[in-house]
């Protein structure tokens, strides 16, 4: 059968790094307050110069060299993204065309913070039914933007980055033993919507708005809905908690990650944070932290990695893969 085999993986941070310490003249609040509540130290911070298309491009280009592929390679290219460069054409578009390319087809997929997995489905998707050789994956997120900086209780929580994959299809024998994209798990519920949303758009207020959040509902329904989509995953692979080699999970809040781990029985030293140093990237995040865990060594070729992500809608799911 065809499997999406991951080629390479790369990254992009605004040069901007912003502390909890510098939040202190902004609102009431201080840095033991952040870590201690969400594990966050740092995030960084898109300046006027840097934008979800130009993150994009640079995590793009970086997986395209750690791939060992160029442009003229990639047959599609699928951004995950809440805030994109313009309401149209699709941030994916300009991305494009930033890398030079004229052929093929690019779209944008929304789905916040679940963005990246939803769009790592929908890759497999056409590359197993033969509608792409390549894919390139994105999570762009310039979450900045949206931010209510007088709002304690979510300005200090996102931050601004991107992150990559190349798809590829490859022959795989149908068993778990095999690379590339092994199990996926989608949902979606939109009861939920007023817990996590922006509070503006073109159809409605004609504006932008700014992120709004019941930050203890989220909490109260992210572990629960995570361990569901994950426990299908595992059932669908026919693997438990531990066969995996690593847990790369969206990066919200450190509480929400150690919870959901413990409840799924995958141990500490399988979960890869970068929380701390990036903050909520939306849809970048899972990319940001499988590029991290990547280039320092921890996954490597053949190791079981599973995917996950929770957002606004609420929306969430689960990916599992074999590097």
């Amino acid at each position: 059968m065809i499997r999406s085999i991951v080629r390479g993986v790369g990254s992009a941070l605004p040069k901007r790094i912003m502390k909890n310490a510098d939040f202190e003249d902004m609102v009431e609040t201080s840095d033991e307050w952040i870590a201690q509540r969400t594990g966050i130290r740092q995030r960084h911070i898109a300046d006027d110069s840097e934008t979800t298309a130009s993150l994009g491009e640079a995590a793009a280009r970086a997986a395209l060299d750690n791939a060992g592929l160029t442009p003229a390679d990639i047959d599609l290219i699928i951004l995950a993204t809440s805030t994109p460069n313009n309401t149209f054409p699709a941030t994916a578009v300009e991305i494009q065309h930033r890398l030079g390319m004229k052929h093929g087809f690019a779209f944008d997929m929304q789905a916040v913070c679940s963005g990246f997995v939803y769009a790592v489905t929908t890759a497999d998707l056409y590359v197993r039914g033969g509608l792409a050789k390549r894919v390139l994956v994105i999570g762009s997120e310039t979450f900045s933007r949206i931010l209510d900086w007088s709002d304690r209780s979510t300005c200090v929580l996102f931050g601004d980055g991107a992150g990559a994959l190349v798809l590829e299809a490859a022959e795989g024998e149908g068993t778990v033993a095999d690379r590339g994209v092994l199990a996926t798990s989608l949902r979606s519920d939109g009861s939920h919507k007023e817990k996590l949303y922006v509070d503006g758009g073109p159809s409605t207020t004609k504006t932008v708005g700014f992120l709004r959040m019941e930050g203890r509902e989220v909490f109260k329904h992210a572990v629960g809905m995570i361990t569901d989509v994950i426990e299908k995953t595992f059932w669908d692979a026919a693997i438990t908690a531990e066969d995996l080699d690593w847990f790369v999970p969206h990066q919200a809040n450190k509480r929400i990650i150690d919870a959901s781990a413990k409840k799924l029985g995958i141990a500490e030293e399988k979960v890869v944070i970068t929380v701390d140093r990036h903050g909520n990237t939306s849809a970048a995040s899972v990319p940001l932290a499988l590029a991290v865990a990547v280039e320092d060594g921890r996954i490597k070729r053949g190791d079981l990695v599973l995917l996950e992500a929770m957002g606004g809608g609420f929306t969430w799911g689960a990916v599992l893969l074999r590097w």
